[in-house]
């Protein structure tokens, strides 16, 4: 089982990425494994609209001038998704919403391939507008069919400088109960898979699962 997180911040070990790493730690301790990718500040492009994802559905975006591609696999192979962002102007980084935009493209083209996945949004703010950004995140993975896993409050935390979320000792807080939770339906989820004989229903799945 495995959790992959890309942190949408220009800053390699910044806010963004303490608070990824916080809910790393809580799922690293349940046995799920971890991988973070930093977007960088200039690591992804735009998307082009030319649709050509929608020509070939193949799982990949024609342009191959960045590592996308190789992120789309790995998050295709991948049980769970967390994608990371500071605020910036009231909403998510320009690098995540390319990511987002181009990822999100490819998915649907290709049958919602990240459908049923365990997702989490975070962002990481000096005051204000996380509540606009961590909308983004969740929009992209609900449109996509992810299963979107909560905490005891939204995926907020606070800091300015570098690092100094870690002062935010309840945005800590919320990352930790977020890693335990995702953990929980990860192996929750695989455990229903074990039980299903072919050829039960979606509906019969989720009936097991809640169980």
């Amino acid at each position: 089982m495995k959790v992959i997180g890309f942190n949408g911040s220009p800053r390699k070990d910044g806010n963004t990425s303490v608070l990824i790493q916080t809910v790393f730690d809580a799922l690293e301790a349940e046995g799920i494994e971890t991988r973070l990718i930093h977007l960088g500040p200039q690591s992804v492009t735009g998307c082009l609209a030319c649709m050509k994802c929608h020509e070939n559905k193949d799982g990949h975006c024609v342009q191959k001038k960045d590592a996308l591609n190789d992120w789309l696999d790995e998050m295709k192979e991948a049980d769970g998704i967390i994608l990371g962002t500071p605020v910036y102007f009231a909403d998510i980084s320009g690098q995540i919403k390319c990511f987002i935009d181009r990822t999100g493209m490819v998915a649907r083209a290709n049958g919602n391939m990240f459908q049923r996945k365990v997702a989490a949004g975070i962002a990481a703010a000096r005051r204000a507008g996380t509540v606009s950004a961590f909308h983004s995140l969740n929009s992209y993975f609900t449109i996509g069919e992810m299963i979107v896993v909560g905490s005891t409050y939204w995926n907020i935390g606070f800091g300015t400088a570098k690092q100094e979320a870690l002062k935010d000792e309840e945005g800590l807080e919320i990352m930790t109960n977020l890693g335990k939770n995702m953990a929980w339906l990860i192996k929750s989820i695989e455990a229903s898979k074990e039980k299903v004989h072919p050829p039960q229903t979606a509906m019969a799945v989720m009936t097991n699962f809640i169980r």
